[in-house]
């Protein structure tokens, strides 16, 4: 079982490129598009989080059903639903304005107990920003990694809604010990500063970067560096593309019984080297759609694991 912890949101989607194109409600989140790609691909998956009441979290949850992830441990409140409203530039990179204030799932608590046969608990994005959530979040994180749970991180930077880089700065710093796989874009990679080999010496096994287009890396605690190229596609937007990176490589690692500390150092060559090329083309098949439409397994049969 694989536990993705974190908001779920309604993304306003442009039908257009421009500040004014019209906008079309889609299901989203950080870790909503995880835990949807991985119930996709067929890992038994569970949402931790805190919804609202209201039409679109109902709508969230049923997104959630029927991609086959279980929901018992989302909580319900009467707050309203986050919206984010992007925006896509010319070539189909998208930017975001974020609508918080009193919304439901900030107000997370974090569970008492985990289901039993969690393997994995993944986290990132606005959940570990807005508080009080994040500090819930925070704390969920740390009591997993001392259970000897496989934890994955990706930050995923919305840098407007950080109101004190340094202090981000330095709390992200102090949840690395806690974090077996440091997942995170070139572009969230420039912002916190540092290198994989910094990160790396902090206390994940393995710290994954994405390219965009240019595919992925994978840089490991021994010092070896593998890397994939891109998948050519025609891209729609790229709402969603960096779950679902999320999601294929915590699915792949599953597949290959490989979510420990111990079993990253060991995948080799051979092993990181699948598991990228399969997120690369799982990202680009979400990048050829509109919205977070992540692919479900049998769109990648071929990519073998």
């Amino acid at each position: 079982m694989i536990v993705v912890a974190g908001e779920a949101l309604i993304d306003l989607v442009p039908q257009g490129t421009g500040a004014l194109a019209a906008l079309q409600p889609a299901l989203g989140g950080g870790p909503y598009n995880t835990a949807v790609a991985l119930g996709r691909l067929g890992s038994p998956t569970v949402f931790c989080s805190r919804a609202s009441r209201d039409a679109f979290g109902e709508a969230l949850l049923d997104g959630l059903r029927r991609a086959g992830v279980d929901v018992s441990l989302v909580e319900r409140g009467p707050e309203p639903t986050t919206l984010a409203a992007a925006t896509i530039d010319p070539r189909g990179s998208a930017s975001y304005s974020f609508y918080v204030e009193g919304t439901a799932d900030r107000l997370f608590t974090a569970p008492a107990h985990l289901p039993a046969t969690t393997r994995a608990v993944s986290f990132g994005t606005l959940s570990l920003v807005l508080e009080p959530g994040a500090s819930a979040y925070e704390e969920l994180m740390h009591d997993a990694a001392g259970r000897g749970l496989f934890t994955a991180l990706d930050p995923n930077i919305r840098a407007g809604l950080i109101a004190d880089p340094d202090a981000y700065r330095a709390r992200f710093k102090s949840w690395l010990p806690s974090v077996t796989l440091l997942k995170l874009s070139e572009e969230d990679a420039l912002w916190l500063g540092g290198t994989p080999h910094e990160w790396l010496a902090a206390g994940p096994s393995a710290v994954v970067i994405t390219h965009g287009g240019d595919g992925l890396s994978a840089f490991t605690r021994d010092g070896t560096v593998y890397a994939v190229p891109g998948e050519e596609v025609a891209v729609v937007d790229t709402i969603g593309a960096g779950d679902t990176v999320n999601a294929a490589l915590l699915h792949g690692l599953a597949e290959q019984d490989a979510l420990s500390a111990e079993a990253l150092l060991g995948l080799g060559a051979d092993g990181w080297t699948r598991l990228l090329r399969f997120a690369a083309r799982a990202a680009a098949i979400t990048c050829s759609r509109a919205g977070a439409e992540p692919p479900y397994a049998s769109e990648l049969e071929g990519f073998s694991l």
